[in-house]
């Protein structure tokens, strides 16, 4: 039997992106992909830090000390009442919190004696 088309049938071997027309559909395949999953970030802006809980860098030491100890005390005496709520393992677990707070207090408290002796 004859065939009239060769085995296996004659292809160009040029590949289609052998000139450079040919790679413009991957380029811009790769700016979009570019674009929306690599989003350039100026570097020249400066940062501007949130005003919302803003602590001023001439704050004095002694005052940012006091702001901590208040706070940890605060947090304590929270967790303290939220123990009282709950029972069994939980209560324990949010006892351990209220008592590492608690020792972050007092560490805080020993820096204010040491910045401040009565």
């Amino acid at each position: 039997m004859f065939k009239i088309t060769p085995n296996p049938p004659e292809t160009n071997d040029v590949s289609p992106y052998e000139t450079p027309d040919s790679k413009k559909p991957n380029d811009a395949a790769d700016r979009a992909l570019d674009y929306y999953l690599k989003p350039v970030i100026p570097k020249d802006t400066p940062r501007k830090p949130s005003t919302i809980y803003f602590v001023g860098p001439d704050t004095d030491d002694g005052t940012l000390l006091v702001s901590a100890c208040e706070t940890m005390a605060s947090a304590s005496v929270m967790l303290s009442d939220f123990a009282g709520q709950v029972e069994g393992s939980q209560r324990n677990k949010v006892l351990g919190i209220q008592q590492v707070v608690m020792l972050g207090e007092l560490a805080v408290n020993r820096m204010l004696d040491r910045l401040d002796p009565p």
